[in-house]
């Protein structure tokens, strides 16, 4: 079944009100104690940490969404459940978050966003959602509808990105990886000849704000090197900025240039082929080779 145009536009009310009330239950328990867990994820602790509120969001969320579940016949998964792989089956399952940058929460900083998207079984997001209960900003994206920040039409003139600053937005850690000096190195080289003002470098955030972030700083790019570990971020870490990204008329694709495997059958993680966000129509040019300093 392909959901049409009028489908998308319901669904995504859906993911809208599930993404502002998970945010503001999120809200109410910021600068409060919360347990802290630790479950199996990739290698970073950051992807470990999970809390009694990310389990809350989730239930909420997974509460507003089910209706539509049934309706549309769609499959769902969240980082907080197994998979049970009926996204492999269905046209279309929800792809959801319900909490990203949990770590940047337990430490009660900036940096923690619901994510919600649907995507299609080819691996497609066709609706994508994000919501920052710190800036209380909404992000949103359905395929050929465009993207909308804070309900209204949101474009990026990426022809006037020229005389600002590159910016190489990275997850907490990235700047101590061997790969990281000679990756700034060479967006450092771009300037004279692409136009651009000098590179600036930010390592914060989870990775669904980060993408955004190189959204609101473009020229901006933000990537994830390949690795043979699990990790590198799961689907629901990426899924709905890839939404934004593709209405933007911006890159989200893997190493190979590829759309990113938003539907892989062999696992949930991201690691297998890297993940490339651009917002600058010049590192398209300059994606191989720096997919290449990611070996070093």
């Amino acid at each position: 079944m392909r959901l049409s145009a009028d489908d998308l536009t319901v669904l995504a009310g859906y993911a809208v009100a599930a993404a502002r009330d998970a945010g503001e239950l999120i809200t109410s328990y910021a600068n409060r104690s919360v347990e802290v867990r630790h479950k199996a994820g990739g290698e970073s602790f950051a992807s470990q940490v999970v809390t009694e509120v990310d389990l809350l969001s989730e239930r909420l969320i997974v509460n507003i969404l089910k209706p539509s579940c049934e309706q549309y016949d769609l499959a769902l998964l969240t980082e907080e459940s197994a998979d049970d792989r009926e996204r492999l089956d269905k046209d279309y399952f929800w792809c959801v978050d319900p909490m990203d940058g949990t770590l940047a929460f337990t430490e009660s900083i900036p940096g923690y966003a619901v994510s919600i998207a649907l995507v299609s079984q080819s691996g497609e997001p066709v609706i994508g959602v994000v919501y920052d209960p710190v800036t209380q900003s909404l992000y949103s994206a359905v395929r050929g509808q465009g993207a909308m920040r804070n309900g209204v039409p949101w474009s990026l003139d990426l022809s006037a990105a020229g005389g600002r600053p590159l910016t190489l937005v990275c997850d907490r850690g990235f700047l101590a990886m061997p790969y990281a000096a000679p990756i700034r190195d060479a967006l450092n080289a771009l300037s004279p000849r692409y136009s651009v003002n000098g590179l600036v470098i930010r390592e914060s955030n989870g990775a669904v704000l980060n993408a955004c972030w190189a959204l609101e700083n473009f020229p901006a790019v933000y990537l994830k090197c390949p690795k043979a570990e699990d990790g590198g971020g799961s689907l629901w870490d990426f899924a709905a900025t890839a939404a934004l990204f593709n209405e933007l008329g911006c890159d989200s694709t893997d190493v190979h240039g590829e759309p990113l495997d938003l539907n892989r059958a062999d696992s949930s993680f991201m690691n297998h082929r890297g993940v490339f966000f651009s917002t600058a129509q010049l590192l398209a040019s300059e994606r191989q080779a720096l997919w290449a300093l990611c070996s070093r």
